[in-house]
């Protein structure tokens, strides 16, 4: 219980701050959360942890990756009762529910061998599109399903590539599929080489992709210019793995540079990625300017 006061009381304060700097989507700050892929697999069937498997993410970061051992399914609602809570905080602005993807739950797994990768992603995609449909009843009206590692899960021959995508696809779309048109779907990746993945990127027909992208000197442009994106897209304005707090000047002129590839209108002002390595001073200033890059760019659109 005193745990549980703990938890609301943090995401009631996380909420009232992002109200009140000025930020449209709102996220609960997953104080309830270990690692995106061990928080879903603890209240998924079919996976088992390890106590020491640790396993290094990047610098001092490390995760210990579940083993999926037998069928995957969902026996309970994973973070509605969390995201519910939520948005009862700020009920004029929509609060995300924040789901992993089943590729990315997959890749960062140990996968048992005895049937296709594929059908136990669809196994739980499908665990995933019962969450994603109890969020909607719950009225969360913006649904993110990460997918930082579809990339990463290419098979090392490139006559491979098309399957994998396909079914890559074929897993996200079925679990993210079961909601309303009004019902706002998100998506996210890590930084990679977009030009190979694109067409299945525009395929998994999310609303609104975000992508960590502050370090690749528009890149991304790039893959933007030989394939089109008719859907709305945050490419990242700043780098969340630097404790540096970037400028107004510099997110603003980086958003400046994107609208020229992308319609105003279809251009989202965020982070390259969540800020759990992050203080909250470096935070706080951080999306502090970001909100000011925004309104900047909704009034100068406006004129």
């Amino acid at each position: 219980e005193e745990y549980q006061q703990f938890l609301d009381s943090e995401t009631r304060k996380c909420i009232e701050w992002q109200d009140e700097a000025g930020l449209d989507v709102l996220v609960h700050g997953e104080f309830e959360r270990t690692d995106m892929v061990e928080f879903f697999g603890e209240h998924l069937e079919g996976f088992v942890f390890t106590k020491r498997g640790w396993v290094q993410s990047y610098g001092s970061r490390c995760v210990k990756p579940p083993v999926i051992f037998g069928d995957v399914s969902r026996p309970r609602a994973m973070t509605v009762d969390v995201a519910r809570f939520a948005q009862s905080c700020s009920p004029a602005k929509p609060v995300k529910g924040m789901l992993t993807g089943p590729v990315t739950i997959l890749q960062w797994s140990f996968v048992r061998d005895d049937q296709p990768r594929s059908q136990t992603a669809g196994q739980i995609a499908l665990a995933i599109r019962d969450e994603v449909v109890d969020l909607e009843a719950a009225g969360i009206r913006v649904i993110q399903v990460d997918e930082p590692a579809i990339r990463e899960g290419l098979p090392l021959r490139k006559a491979d590539y098309e399957a994998y995508l396909k079914w890559s696809v074929d897993v996200f779309r079925l679990a993210t599929t079961g909601v309303r048109n009004e019902t706002q779907i998100h998506t996210h990746f890590c930084y990679s080489d977009f030009n190979e993945i694109f067409t299945a990127i525009k395929s998994l027909d999310a609303d609104v992709i975000t992508i960590e992208n502050s370090k690749s000197d528009l890149k991304l442009l790039g893959a933007l210019e030989v394939h089109g994106y008719a859907a709305e897209i945050g490419p990242g304005l700043y780098d969340i793995h630097s404790p540096r707090v970037p400028s107004v000047e510099e997110m603003a002129a980086r958003f400046a540079a994107l609208q020229k590839y992308i319609p105003a209108e279809n251009l989202w002002a965020n982070p390259d990625c969540g800020l759990k390595t992050r203080g909250w001073p470096e935070v706080k200033e951080s999306l502090a300017n970001l909100v000011a890059v925004a309104v900047a760019a909704r009034k100068a659109h406006a004129a």
